[in-house]
């Protein structure tokens, strides 16, 4: 067992994809090589993660030689600290406007190709329409964010202005993770719903109403909120 003073944080970007996954489906009995692979961790940082995740009581760890594995047993405090460590405004932002009452369906047309995803009340409105507004806020991730985004403002005519703005370009904090069961909803590329309750719940205006309210919502639909 590692000490609390060599814990890992298990709420940066590479390490939540640990969590993430075992979110996903909260029942079942997980081994370390559940989270290694091209689209996982190194088996030393899973082992990490678990280690730390089970000092914390997130987990119970049966080891058993060959026959070990995690099992998740506090999901709500596991989110609860998540909600605490992390803050939408750890991402950079680049903002601009455009008075294009079209301009979502133009977004998502140009960047249909590219490695985009909405979030804050520009994703869950997709399913709640809860929270009236007109910005918009998404991921973009590109090998050559400069150039993309000079074409993509020139292409849709979006201003840089010296104060304000309604469109919202996100250099995600999370680099790694925050793609992470991205879904389509109604042809839109959105976050997670686990990483919209994340992006939301400490965001003003109103995000933690819209994010109970999408929490509601979903459960209502019997469907794994913070697996999906």
């Amino acid at each position: 067992m590692i000490s609390n003073k060599k814990m890992r944080n298990i709420f940066a970007d590479k390490a939540t994809l640990v969590l993430r996954k075992m979110l996903c489906c909260s029942a079942k009995k997980w081994v370390t090589r559940d989270f290694i692979g091209s689209d996982g961790v190194s088996i030393g940082m899973a082992q990490g993660v678990l280690e730390a995740m089970a000092i914390s009581g997130y987990i119970e760890w049966s080891k058993r030689g060959p026959a070990s594995y995690a099992l998740l047993i506090n999901r709500e405090k596991l989110i609860s600290d998540w909600l605490t460590a992390y803050k939408f405004e750890l991402n950079e932002v680049d903002t601009y406007y455009s008075p294009d009452k079209n301009i979502l369906s133009k977004l998502k047309n140009y960047l249909k190709d590219k490695q985009y995803a909405l979030t804050l009340h520009s994703g869950a409105n997709l399913i709640t329409s809860f929270v009236i507004t007109d910005h918009i806020y998404l991921y973009f991730k590109s090998q050559n964010r400069n150039k993309d985004i000079l074409d993509l403002r020139q292409k849709l005519d979006l201003k840089e202005l010296v104060r304000g703005g309604n469109i919202h370009i996100i250099r995600p904090y999370y680099e790694d993770s925050v793609f992470f069961n991205r879904q389509t909803i109604k042809g839109y590329k959105v976050v997670s719903n686990l990483q919209l309750y994340l992006d939301l719940y400490n965001f003003q205006p109103r995000g933690q109403e819209q994010a109970e309210q999408l929490k509601t919502i979903l459960e209502e639909k019997e469907k794994n909120f913070y697996g999906s």
